[in-house]
C-alpha cells in the first residue's frame, strides 16, 4: 500500500531517465518479489486517469496485482524530479539548473513541475490520494500480511487498524517524513500500536525526537513500549539497525557491499524484502537480511524491475554472505 510515480532522475553519470514508472509501492512490490516466486503481491493506490495504462499491464506482466490501482476521474500530478549525488537521492523542487548544467532544455514533461514536498503538509485532511477502506479490493482480503509505504498521515492512521480487524497477522509501516517531526511525537503511539514492525529512516527517526534524546536504542525501545513488536531504523549505507521488543536485544547490520548505480527506492524495496522474509522465517533478524539483500540488488540498476533480472540464486548468495555482517549490540 503505497504511491506510483512518474519519476524523473540524473544519476552520478549524468544519465537521465525521463518519465519512467516508480513510487515507493512499486519498488516494496519488487523487493518482495526478489524473494518471492510463487506469490504475487497486491498493490493499493490512487491515480490519475492520466496514468498510463501501458505501465499497469507492465506491472502484470511482472506478477503484480493491480486489482487495488483506484483510477480517479482526474488528472493527478505525480511527477518526481531526482538528482543523486554521491551515495544520496535528493528530491529537487525545481529541476531547471539541473538539466542547464547538462545543457539541456527541461523535458516538456517536467514543464510546469512543482515538488509536492515543498508545500506544507496539512495531517488532518484528506487528500485526493488518501486511501480509503473502500479502496480494499475483496480479494485482497484473504491476504495475511501487509506493508504501509510512506503516505500520507491519515492513511496511516486509518489503515491498520482497518487490516487488524479483517485478520491480517502481518503489519509493517514504513513513516512519511510529513509526520516524522518532533512536534507531532504525541500522535505516533495511535500509528504504531499493534504493528508487527515499525521502519523509519534514521533521518527521520532523528526528526522526530529532536530536543529529547539522540540515541537511536533509546528512541527504538521507547517506541516499541507503544505496541510495536519490533523497530527496524533504515541507515542507508550504513545498513539497519534492529531492535527487538520481545527479547531486547539490539543488532547491527552491514549493508551489502553492492556497486551502486541508482538509490531510488532502496528503502522501500528494503521494505518489501523485509516482509517476505518475515513471513518466510519469522525471524526479525532473517527478514532484516532479507530486505538488505533485496534493497542491494535494486541500487545496482536503473528502474524497479532491474532486480527481477538477477542471476538466479544471486539472492540467496547474498544472504549466506551477510549472515556475517550481523552484530549484536
Amino acid at each position: 500500500m503505497g504511491e506510483f510515480q512518474r519519476e524523473f532522475s540524473i544519476s552520478n553519470d549524468d544519465q537521465q531517465l525521463l518519465d519512467v514508472p516508480g513510487g515507493n509501492a512499486l519498488y516494496a512490490s519488487v523487493g518482495y518479489l526478489v524473494w518471492e516466486e510463487d506469490e504475487t503481491p497486491g498493490i493499493l493506490t490512487r491515480v490519475g486517469e492520466d496514468f498510463p495504462q501501458s505501465w499497469l499491464d507492465d506491472f502484470s506482466n511482472q506478477r503484480i496485482n493491480i486489482d487495488g490501482v483506484v483510477v480517479l476521474p482526474q488528472a493527478v500530478d505525480i511527477r518526481a524530479c531526482y538528482i543523486q549525488q554521491g551515495y544520496q537521492t535528493r528530491l529537487v523542487d525545481d529541476p531547471i539548473p539541473h538539466f542547464s548544467r547538462l545543457g539541456m532544455a527541461l523535458p516538456p514533461a517536467l514543464i510546469g513541475y512543482t515538488s509536492q514536498h515543498q508545500f506544507p503538509t496539512d495531517r488532518r485532511t484528506i487528500k485526493d490520494t488518501s486511501i480509503r477502506a473502500s479502496d480494499i479490493p475483496q480479494n485482497y482480503l484473504t491476504a495475511t500480511g501487509a506493508h504501509l509505504c510512506p503516505m500520507d498521515y491519515l492513511s496511516h492512521n486509518l489503515l491498520p487498524a482497518v487490516l487488524r480487524q479483517q485478520g491480517f497477522s502481518t503489519i509493517t509501516l514504513d513513516p512519511s517524513s510529513s509526520y516524522m517531526d518532533s512536534a507531532y511525537i504525541g500522535d505516533i503511539p495511535a500509528l504504531i500500536t499493534g504493528l508487527t514492525a515499525f521502519i523509519p529512516s534514521e533521518e527521520d527517526l532523528k526528526n522526530l525526537y529532536k530536543g529529547k534524546t539522540i540515541d537511536l536504542w533509546e528512541m527504538a525501545a521507547e517506541l516499541c513500549r507503544y505496541g510495536c513488536e519490533m523497530v527496524i531504523i533504515k541507515r542507508g549505507t550504513n545498513g539497519q539497525y534492529l531492535y527487538d521488543a520481545a527479547s531486547e536485544k539490539k543488532w547491527d547490520i552491514t549493508a551489502y557491499p553492492a556497486r551502486v548505480q541508482n538509490l531510488i527506492g532502496a528503502g522501500d524495496a528494503f521494505c518489501g524484502g523485509f516482509l517476505a522474509g518475515y513471513r518466510r522465517t519469522f525471524d526479525p533478524l532473517q527478514a532484516v537480511l532479507y530486505g538488505n539483500v533485496a534493497s542491494s540488488l535494486v541500487i545496482e540498476g536503473n528502474g524497479p524491475f532491474f532486480a527481477l533480472q538477477a542471476l538466479p540464486g544471486l539472492a540467496d548468495a547474498r544472504l549466506e554472505n551477510l549472515q556475517a555482517a550481523v552484530r549484536e549490540v
